[in-house]
């Protein structure tokens, strides 16, 4: 099969330790196709869903950035991090004695709903042109706008001694470790991110994503049967 041929939409599941754009430079190298990219980034640090656009259908992005996103994750509680996540430099270390899990169920409550939240300096969002990150990682911090955000649910799954498993499912630009930190903060114990996976994005469920293993092993042919037509997922003039 010509592979200049396909296209359509392929869910991914992302490992960890290479970032979103190492997703889309390896399957060039491995489809031989250069018209590929991504909808929604994921940290190098978490795993999980990743909608691919492959050919023509690069053209759709624009429709699917705005899909509300599900995730799974685990936070470590006492320390708390400048990156908000466990590849961060610690700042401070407390004890957590005393913590419930009714309590962190109840405060996960607090969360729900419009809000606005600051966007962490180690992020790759621009701030006069300039990605955040750059910035912080020379030990430099600007004014950041708080972004409109909204977290429709937010779900404590589990406590074991000073890690819990947790559920949240939120709009677009929400940054799920700034979410921990913050709930951290209002624990007055803080917390950072140690596992994340990104499980939906919109109707897209992780539960039909290929790995990268699988990807790699699959015939182009077979590949070809598991991209997404776009038509099924915007209206079809979107795509003429």
């Amino acid at each position: 099969m010509n592979t200049s041929n396909l296209d359509g939409v392929l869910l991914v599941d992302k490992p960890r330790g290479i970032t979103s754009h190492d997703v889309i430079a390896k399957l060039r190298h491995l489809l031989g196709i250069k018209k590929i990219g991504h909808v929604g980034t994921l940290d190098p640090m978490a795993t999980g869903l990743l909608i691919i656009l492959i050919g023509r259908t690069t053209k759709i992005s624009q429709y699917l950035i705005d899909l509300s996103k599900g995730y799974k994750g685990t936070m470590k509680l006492g320390v708390s991090t400048d990156s908000h996540d466990m590849e961060g430099k610690i700042l401070e270390n407390h004890d957590v004695e005393g913590i419930s899990l009714e309590g962190l169920k109840s405060l996960a409550g607090e969360f729900l709903g419009d809000q606005y939240q600051m966007p962490p300096m180690f992020s790759a969002k621009k701030v006069n042109g300039q990605k955040l990150y750059k910035l912080a990682r020379k030990g430099k911090t600007i004014d950041r706008e708080p972004q409109f955000i909204h977290i429709s649910a937010f779900e404590i799954d589990d406590l074991r001694d000073d890690e819990v498993d947790f559920s949240v499912h939120c709009s677009k630009g929400t940054y799920v470790r700034t979410l921990v930190n913050d709930f951290g903060e209002r624990l007055k114990c803080g917390a950072h991110l140690s596992r994340l996976c990104r499980t939906t994005i919109g109707d897209f469920s992780i539960n039909d994503a290929l790995t990268m293993e699988e990807i790699s092993q699959t015939p182009i042919f077979e590949l070809s049967k598991r991209l997404i037509p776009a038509y099924d997922v915007v209206p079809s003039q979107v795509i003429r």
